[in-house]
C-alpha cells in the first residue's frame, strides 16, 4: 500500500509525473487490456480503448481522492471508456448492444489475437450473449477473481446485487454451453 502512496504522491507532483506514470502503466497495462479486451472483444479496439483510458488517468489523476485503491479506479475507468465504445458502436450502427456483442464474438474464431479452443470460444461466445452488467460481473469475478468488495468500489454497485448478477450469468453461461455441446 505505501509503494501505491508514493506512486500517487509522484503522479500528482508535476517534477515526477512523467517517470511515475510510466511506470503506472508499466504495471497496470497488460491487466487493463485484459479487462477491456473482455469487453470490446477486438484487439485494435481494445487497444484504443486502452489508450483513452490511460489519456483519462492521467489527465484526472489529480482528481483522484485516495478514498479507493488507485487500481479500482482505473479499473473503474477502462470499464467506463469500453462501455462508452460498445455503446457509441452501436448507436453508430443503429442496432442494440447485445447485437454488437453477439456479432463481435462472432468474429473471435478470425481473430488472429485469440488462441483459444473451441470450449473457449463457446464461452466467451456463451459470455457475450448476457446483459451487459452480467458480463461485466462474470468477467471480472471468473477471470479476473476480484473478490466482490473491490468490485462493488469499481462498479459502484452492492455486493449483493453482483452476487445476483454472478449466478444469474453463470446459470446463463451453463444453459447455452448445454445446448450447444449437446
Amino acid at each position: 500500500m505505501t509503494d501505491e502512496i508514493v506512486l500517487i504522491e509522484q503522479l500528482k507532483n508535476v517534477q515526477t509525473r512523467e517517470k511515475a506514470f510510466r511506470e503506472l502503466i508499466s504495471l497496470y497495462k497488460e491487466r487493463l487490456y485484459w479487462h477491456i479486451r473482455k469487453i470490446v472483444i477486438s484487439h485494435d479496439d481494445t487497444d484504443d480503448v486502452l489508450q483513452n483510458t490511460f489519456i483519462k488517468i492521467y489527465r484526472n489523476i489529480g482528481k483522484f481522492n485516495q478514498e479507493s485503491k488507485l487500481f479500482s479506479w482505473m479499473y473503474r475507468i477502462a470499464t467506463n471508456e469500453a462501455i462508452t465504445f460498445i455503446n457509441k458502436r452501436a448507436k453508430e450502427r443503429n442496432v442494440d448492444i447485445s447485437e454488437i456483442q453477439e456479432q463481435l464474438a462472432a468474429t473471435l474464431e478470425s481473430d488472429v489475437y485469440f488462441s483459444g479452443d473451441e470450449i473457449q470460444l463457446i464461452l466467451q461466445k456463451a459470455i457475450a450473449t448476457l446483459p451487459q452488467k452480467q458480463q461485466l460481473v462474470f468477467n471480472m469475478k471468473y477471470f479476473d477473481e476480484i473478490k466482490y468488495s473491490e468490485m462493488s468500489e469499481i462498479l459502484e454497485t452492492s455486493v449483493g446485487a453482483l452476487k445476483a448478477s454472478y449466478f444469474h450469468a453463470v446459470k446463463k453461461i451453463e444453459s447455452y454451453i448445454k445446448n450447444k455441446t449437446d
